[in-house]
């Protein structure tokens, strides 16, 4: 039977994560996802992810130590990213880089280790190909930082505040993994083939850089800047809905009620009431908004996705729009490597059939 764009059709069995749009709930590994992140770092997050367990403390210390060891980033790949155009993407770059990590520790069968130690570079990677492109010079990883905070400091070369970390990790943590999604799907299907770890995560980067699935979340952004302070959000957003535009940050194509991330995104706003002024804003306008939405189109159900407050966090981190996507990507890869691992643990090639409608 056809379907376009395999829609609704299952072909992979996962016990990695589950999406309930009706329900509005996103599960790891069974899991509530905000059982599952709360009070944890990335790290033990995607150990979780990875595993469908937590470890005693020692074994914790001795796994966050090991996203230490590889942040540093191989001379060649080093001088690859120096030689690409200023003009290219960085996720162009950062498939380029990704790519360039064949070798022999990168053999065919897919590791925990390997996994391991792209994640961990990752956000090295990105942070190295935005400075590169600003015509900055390049910041080393440092030891003393997690790994969210040491991707802001790599960023930026300024220590950044424990709201700036909350936000973003807390972002990060719930963009880990999220279904059968198109990069995903990209992922399994390379390894299927046999191929390797770096052919899977190059697919997938090359899958996100799509604007239907990695686009960045910059309407919103233009949203929030355009209101400014809580007193002109019902003055704006009233003259958008009489000009019969778009909400942004409203509705999700999956999700029939609240967004779970979402949910959780606000609350880690509402937690850092007072540290920074567009978090405080975006609780203010999504309320406002939802109350304007209701009284305009009644008996239709709008809620914020998750794109609405990762705009707010992006916003008040200062993240240029260019570093969006790429951030996004920071978490996803977690994802990518976990359904590699599994594609390759049980393997079966996927290969479809298509329909002749040609003459």
């Amino acid at each position: 039977m056809f379907q376009k764009g395999l829609k609704g059709v299952v072909a992979v069995q996962t016990s990695i994560s589950s999406v309930d749009g009706d329900k509005g709930e996103l599960r790891y590994r069974g899991k509530l996802v905000d059982e599952v992140i709360k009070g944890k770092s990335f790290e033990e997050t995607a150990h979780f992810l990875w595993h469908g367990k937590s470890r005693d403390s020692v074994e914790l210390e001795e796994w966050k130590a090991s996203f230490l060891k590889f942040r540093k980033v191989p001379e060649h790949i080093v001088e690859i990213a120096k030689l690409l155009p200023k003009e290219a993407s960085i996720m162009d770059g950062l498939r380029t880089l990704i790519s360039a990590y064949s070798s022999q520790a990168f053999s065919r069968i897919p590791s925990e280790q390997q996994a391991l130690s792209l994640v961990s570079v990752f956000p090295v990677l990105t942070a190295l190909l935005y400075r590169l492109q600003q015509g900055l010079p390049i910041i080393e990883p440092r030891d003393d930082l997690n790994h969210t905070a040491n991707y802001l400091w790599m960023l930026r070369g300024t220590e950044p505040t424990v709201a700036q970390i909350e936000a973003l990790e807390t972002y990060l943590k719930l963009s880990m993994e999220h279904g059968m999604n198109a990069s995903t799907f990209a992922a399994r299907v390379t390894v299927s083939t046999e191929s390797d770890m770096v052919s899977a995560l190059t697919s997938a980067i090359g899958t996100m850089k799509g604007p239907l699935h990695g686009g960045a979340p910059s309407g919103v952004i233009n949203l929030l800047e355009e209101i400014q302070s809580p007193e002109r959000i019902e003055l704006v957003i009233k003259n958008k809905l009489d000009r019969g535009e778009k909400i942004m940050g409203f509705g999700h194509r999956v999700y029939r009620t609240e967004d779970p991330r979402s949910i959780l995104l606000r609350n880690a706003c509402l937690a850092l009431e007072g540290e920074d002024a567009w978090l405080d804003l975006a609780v203010s306008a999504e309320q406002e908004i939802i109350r304007l939405l209701n009284e305009r189109k009644p008996g239709r159900a709008l809620y914020t996705n998750v794109e609405f407050y990762a705009a707010a966090i992006m916003r008040s981190i200062d993240m240029p729009p260019a570093l969006f996507t790429p951030t996004f990507s920071v978490a996803r890869i977690v994802g990518w490597t976990a359904h590699v691992l599994e594609q390759q643990r049980d393997n079966v090639i996927f290969r479809p059939q298509s329909e002749y409608i040609g003459n």
